[in-house]
C-alpha cells in the first residue's frame, strides 16, 4: 500500500476524521467535568459514536440502546468546533468556534476544565478558555508548520503532544509557550496518532506504514518532559488509524486499516497479546474502559463493538449508523484501577 504523503489526508475513501466527528470529545469531557461518578449503573455509562451519516449517537453501553442523536446538516463545517450541554434536550450547540482554517482533527480539555485545545489540518494548535461565558476564547495559537493529525494532553496538564503529516512528534510547553521536543523517527511518513500514559511514563506514536514507536518519559507532574527512544517495531502491515494506552497503562492498542485491533503488552517489550476480529472493514477509533478491561471500536462497516479482553470477544455491538462510524468515546469513571 502505498503512503498518503499530502493532506487533505484520504483514507478508505473518507478524510481524516474532522470536527463533525470529533465534537463529541467535548460533549465527554463537558460530562465529565459536571458530574460525579456513579457505580454499577448502565445509564451512567456513557458511549459515543459518531459517523460520516452527520450524526453523534449516544448509547447505553451495556444494553447497546441508541438512547440519544445529534443530527448535523450536511453543510457543517469541518473547521469548527461544536459545543453541547448533554443533559439538556436542545439539540442545539452551546457554541460554535474554532477559527481553523483546515478540518479540526483534534480536542481536548484541561482536567478542570478551565481551557481546551483544539488541533487542525491547518497546521495550528490553539488553546482556548472556556471560562468566559458560552463562547470559548482564544489564548493561544501555536504554528505547527504542517497539518496535525493528532494531539494529546500529559498527565501534567502543562504540555501538549502533536504528531503530523511530515512524521513529526512535537512537544509543546504551555508556560514557555514553545515547542520543546521535536521527535521524526521515520522521516516524511505520516504520524497518525500518538498516546502518552495516564502517569507520564511513556510516548506512543504510530504512522502510515503500520509502524509503532514508543518513547520513555519522565514522569514528573511538575518538570518538562524527557523523552528517550525505547522500542519500535512493524504492528501493521497497512495504515495504523489509531493508538492508544490503557488507563493502567499496561496495554496498548492499535486500529488498522486491516480491519483488525491488535493488542501490547507494554510490560513485555510490547509483546502480541492478542487480535480481535470481526470488523468488516477499517477501524477508526477505540477507547479503553477505565479499568482498563474492556474496548470499544468503530469502523467503517458503520459498526461499533464492545470487547471483552480477558477472552478478547465482542460482547456487544451498536448498529445504527449508515455510514462510516469514525470515532467513539467512553466515560465510565464508576470503575476504579490499582
Amino acid at each position: 500500500m502505498s503512503d498518503i504523503t499530502s493532506p487533505p489526508i484520504q483514507l478508505d475513501g473518507h478524510k481524516h476524521p474532522t470536527a463533525e466527528q470529533r465534537e463529541f470529545d467535548a460533549i465527554q469531557a463537558q460530562h465529565q467535568q459536571m458530574h460525579p461518578p456513579l457505580q454499577n449503573d448502565s445509564h451512567s455509562v456513557i458511549l459515543v459514536t459518531a459517523s460520516y451519516d452527520n450524526t453523534v449517537r449516544f448509547w447505553e453501553a451495556l444494553s447497546g440502546i441508541c438512547s440519544r442523536t445529534i443530527q448535523h446538516a450536511d453543510s457543517v463545517s469541518n473547521h469548527s468546533v461544536r459545543l453541547y450541554d448533554i443533559n439538556s434536550a436542545n439539540g442545539n450547540p452551546l457554541a460554535v468556534f474554532g477559527e481553523h482554517t483546515g478540518n479540526v482533527t483534534a480536542t481536548g480539555f484541561h482536567s478542570e476544565g478551565r481551557w481546551m485545545f483544539t488541533a487542525s489540518e491547518d497546521g495550528h494548535l490553539k488553546i482556548w478558555d472556556t471560562r468566559s461565558g458560552r463562547s470559548p476564547v482564544l489564548t493561544r495559537s501555536f504554528d505547527n508548520g504542517a497539518p496535525i493529525n493528532d494531539a494529546v494532553m500529559h498527565a501534567n496538564q502543562g504540555e501538549l503532544i502533536t504528531c503530523d503529516q511530515k512524521g513529526q512528534v512535537k512537544i509543546w510547553d504551555l508556560t514557555a509557550h514553545a515547542c520543546t521536543h521535536q521527535l521524526i523517527p521515520d522521516e516524511d511518513t505520516p504520524i497518525r496518532s500518538v498516546s502518552v500514559a495516564s502517569d507520564g511514563s511513556m510516548l506512543v506514536a504510530a504512522n502510515n506504514k503500520g509502524m509503532c514507536f514508543v518513547w520513555k518519559m519522565s514522569s514528573s507532574s511538575s518538570e518538562l518532559v524527557n523523552t528517550e527512544p525505547a522500542h519500535k517495531w512493524q504492528a501493521h502491515n497497512e495504515y495504523i488509524l489509531r493508538c492508544v494506552l490503557s488507563p493502567d497503562t499496561k496495554l496498548l492498542a492499535t486500529c488498522s486499516a486491516d480491519k483488525t485491533i491488535k493488542i501490547w503488552n507494554t510490560q513485555d517489550n510490547f509483546s502480541l497479546v492478542m487480535t480481535l476480529t470481526g470488523h468488516q472493514r477499517w477501524v477508526w477509533d477505540c477507547a479503553f474502559s477505565a479499568d482498563s478491561a474492556y474496548l470499544v471500536s468503530s469502523s467503517s462497516d458503520h459498526v461499533a463493538r464492545l470487547w471483552e479482553l480477558s477472552q478478547g470477544e465482542t460482547i456487544r455491538q451498536y448498529n445504527g449508523h449508515n455510514k462510516a462510524a469514525v470515532c467513539v468515546a467512553l466515560n465510565d469513571l464508576s470503575v476504579s484501577y490499582g
